[in-house]
């Protein structure tokens, strides 16, 4: 009986030393570690032609939209101002349809009020029939000839219309090239790298900078398929950023990816787990309050 007490007792104690391990590993303790990391962007230049400027430099702080430096446009610029002035020539050029006809149109109403008088005069034989003929003829003549003035017309203005529309897509064209030549930004970060200053020859392709949200890090830790089940996405975690030297900082966390397949531990990696070589890997969103880097070795506990 004593010995069925004792053995009794050693369950309680161990049954209770477990759960104490398993709450401490739910209530703080590191389940895993990895590296910060931030969305990098790198900007390469979309046109060709010297760099008359460029201010970026490596930590650099810059705004979405900001222009950090310019490609030389001028020949862009001249061949928009010549296709300009071809498009004011041919607005010149396109003829006054209304007018022209206008004239024509006048002759046309002042012959037909002619063959109403040749034909009241001749109801009372007071102008021949030939008279009448020849008025009638050359309104007929006339109507034929606005018909065709005005279709030749609208054919001239429609293809100069034609050419207007042709080179207001080369100015349009014109545009977005000049508007590749301005190097911006495209997002709110730092400078990370800088792989050109001016003076030297860019080409469209060409890699001038990288630049990082450094306000909005990430740390990508790996989790063993046992931890899985005590993580979901959304999920508010604690996150210890290590500088070093046992200088350590907290910062508040929230899980935004968890991967759908597994890899093989990273060397630079330990996991709680010796014994597992697959991991998952999870992304951990944490604001940046200056102090952590990209590389940055961190932890996640849950809370």
């Amino acid at each position: 009986m004593k010995n069925i007490a004792g053995i009794k007792y050693l369950l309680f104690v161990a049954c209770m030393a477990a759960l104490a391990v398993s709450c401490k590993d739910k209530s703080g303790e590191p389940m895993a570690s990895g590296t910060f990391e931030a969305d990098e962007i790198t900007v390469s230049a979309e046109a060709s032609g010297k760099l008359v400027s460029f201010t970026a430099d490596e930590g650099m702080t810059v705004s979405a939209g900001q222009v950090v430096g310019q490609i030389d446009s001028l020949s862009l610029y001249l061949n928009k101002e010549l296709i300009e002035r071809n498009i004011a020539a041919l607005e010149a050029g396109r003829p006054d349809v209304e007018a022209q006809l206008g004239v024509m149109e006048a002759q046309l109403e002042s012959g037909k009020h002619e063959l109403e008088r040749l034909s009241r005069l001749l109801e009372s034989d007071a102008a021949t029939q030939k008279q009448f003929d020849d008025a009638e003829a050359s309104v007929r003549v006339l109507e034929k000839q606005i018909e065709a003035t005005e279709s030749s017309l609208n054919g001239q203005v429609a293809g100069i219309d034609a050419q207007i529309a042709g080179l207001r897509v080369q100015i349009a064209q014109a545009e977005d090239m000049l508007s590749k030549c301005r190097i911006v930004s495209p997002v709110d970060g730092t400078v990370l790298s800088k792989y050109a200053s001016a003076g030297e020859l860019a080409s469209a392709g060409r890699p001038l900078f990288k630049i990082a949200d450094m306000k909005h890090v990430f740390l990508r830790a790996y989790f063993t398929s046992g931890q899985l089940k005590d993580i979901a996405l959304g999920q508010d975690v604690k996150v210890t950023a290590d500088f070093g030297g046992g200088n350590v900082r907290e910062y508040a966390g929230t899980i935004v990816w968890i991967s759908d397949k597994s890899e093989f531990t990273p060397k630079s990696i330990q996991t709680d787990d010796d014994r597992e070589n697959l991991v998952y890997a999870v992304k951990v969103a944490v604001e940046n309050d200056g102090y952590i880097k990209i590389g940055m070795f961190g932890k996640v506990s849950l809370l």
